[in-house]
Order: C-alpha cells, then sequence, then structure tokens
C-alpha cells in the first residue's frame, strides 16, 4: 500500500473494524471495512487488486476489476495447507483465460535496483514497516500458528 502510494497511486484498502485505523495510517486513500461493506458489490471497480486474504470468491473479484483489471492472489486459502492455495490458482487462471482482465503471480524477484528504490524510499519516509509482533527464534511455530489465524496485523518477525 505504502510503495503504491508513493508512486502516486489512489489505494482502497479492504480490512476489518480493528484494522481500519492502522490502514488509513499508512496512506490509504479510502478504507472499507469488510464486516460492513462487500467491496465487490458497492459499484467501484479497481484497476488492480491484489488479493491477501482469499476470503472472496474469485468471480466476486473478478466483478470488482475494471475491464482490463489485474488480480493478483497472494496467499490465503490455506484450509487443507498447499493444495487449497493451488486450486485456487489454477481457478483463476482458467476463468481469467478468456477475458480482458489479467491474473498477475505474486513472485519475489530480488532485484539490485528494486532494493535500491526501495531504500530510498524508507529514507525519504514514504514506506515504514509495520511490525505487528516479534518472536524469538525459538517461538517459530507459535510465528507460524500466529500467521496461520489469518488476523495478524503488520509484519510478524523472528528475531534471531
Amino acid at each position: 500500500m505504502q510503495i503504491a502510494k508513493s508512486l502516486g497511486a489512489d489505494v482502497t484498502g479492504v480490512c476489518s473494524t480493528p484494522n481500519v485505523d492502522l490502514v488509513r495510517s499508512i496512506g490509504a486513500d479510502h478504507v472499507i471495512d469488510y464486516t460492513q461493506e462487500d467491496f465487490t458489490r458497492n459499484g467501484e471497480r479497481y484497476d488492480f487488486i491484489l488479493d491477501n486474504a482469499a476470503n472472496m470468491p474469485l468471480s466476486s473479484l473478478r466483478r470488482a476489476l475494471t475491464p482490463a483489471g489485474m488480480l493478483v492472489p497472494n496467499g490465503g486459502g490455506f484450509g487443507s495447507r498447499w493444495f487449497a492455495s493451488a486450486g485456487r490458482l489454477i481457478s483463476a487462471m482458467m476463468s481469467f483465460r478468456f477475458v480482458g482482465q489479467r491474473l498477475g503471480r505474486f513472485l519475489v524477484a530480488k532485484k539490485r535496483e528494486d532494493l535500491i528504490v526501495l531504500k530510498d524510499m524508507i529514507e525519504a519516509g514514504q514506506v515504514a514497516p509495520v511490525i505487528g509482533r516479534t518472536y524469538l527464534l525459538s517461538e517459530t511455530a507459535q510465528a507460524m500458528d500466529y500467521v496461520a489465524t489469518g488476523h495478524a496485523r503488520g509484519k510478524v518477525v523472528i528475531s534471531v
């Protein structure tokens, strides 16, 4: 969200009630509390949706995209571990095959140039990490359990 804002995007954050103030504080232009409003049915259309939760049907997410919009699924759907996520991705690949909307992949590729840009953004105060909880290395299992609840606020850090 912060990176998109620093690049000039108009950003809408979708979160639960306890996270509304946090999402607003890190730069969202618009915040939608999904416990109060279904963002896929409010008439707004988005050029880009980063789906970190996987708690909405793909058909609903597609409805919320502009005709040439892009959906990037990133996580969630781990009810039966990796298979649930893979099944959702395969379904998405099939449903986007014959439309103008695009399905992106969330891939992390460390490129020196990108890391320099990110460093500059951090130094300029445009991007600041939001750390929700810190665990000791010996508490890694508890940290993973906390992340798996789907209610982690900010990043979870393992202290070595």
